[in-house]
């Protein structure tokens, strides 16, 4: 049986990064594999984008993040401050979802108008083999997550106060621009 899935993305922290990200995310699930869509328009141009879906390991319902969440009242959503509503990162949508391999230089990069698209289609067995490893079940719930874009270039400077560092990478990497709740189409 084939189920699908879509996200309608919008933008988060638009007002610090001068650019309103948004766009729409497909997943398609059927016997054997996940197919995943994503087309983004008006990010920040000429730039690595990060996105994931995240969502609560327990199984609770996750809710995308607003500037409500903005907890240090810096003008910017960081990554932990999406937590609260969002859960943890889950699945990285790069060019191995599978393996579940979150802080990597593979996720797509947008043109000088802010554009791109995302195709991909994972073996299913191996990324809920995977994300079982990491969370303790095999179940992607795909309608209780959240899908964020991430990804502002170097040179926009951020207050001390926005986090967000994941290994090597800084906040500028990790800052959401974009989030859509994934929800069941009919």
């Amino acid at each position: 049986m084939t189920q699908k899935y879509v996200a309608k993305i919008v933008p988060l922290n638009a007002d610090g990064i001068g650019t309103s990200a948004h766009g729409e995310a497909t997943f398609t699930q059927d016997a054997d594999q996940l197919t995943i869509h994503i087309e983004m328009f008006d990010t920040p141009a000429n730039t690595q984008h990060w996105e994931h879906f995240h969502g609560f390991p327990e199984g609770q319902d996750a809710q995308i993040a607003t500037m409500a969440q903005d907890a240090n009242h810096d003008g910017f959503v960081d990554l932990p401050e999406t937590e609260v509503v969002s859960g943890t990162t889950m699945v990285p949508f790069d060019s191995a979802p599978q393996a579940m391999n979150i802080p990597n230089d593979t996720y797509p990069v947008s043109d000088a108008q802010g554009h791109f698209a995302y195709d991909i289609t994972v073996p299913l067995a191996d990324l809920q083999a995977k994300f079982k490893e990491a969370f303790g079940t095999d179940d992607l719930e795909l309608d209780k997550r959240v899908i964020y874009i991430h990804g502002v270039p170097q040179s926009l400077t951020l207050p001390d106060t926005v986090a967000g560092e994941v290994g090597t990478y800084d906040a500028h990497v990790t800052l959401p621009i974009a989030t859509g709740k994934i929800e069941k189409a009919n």
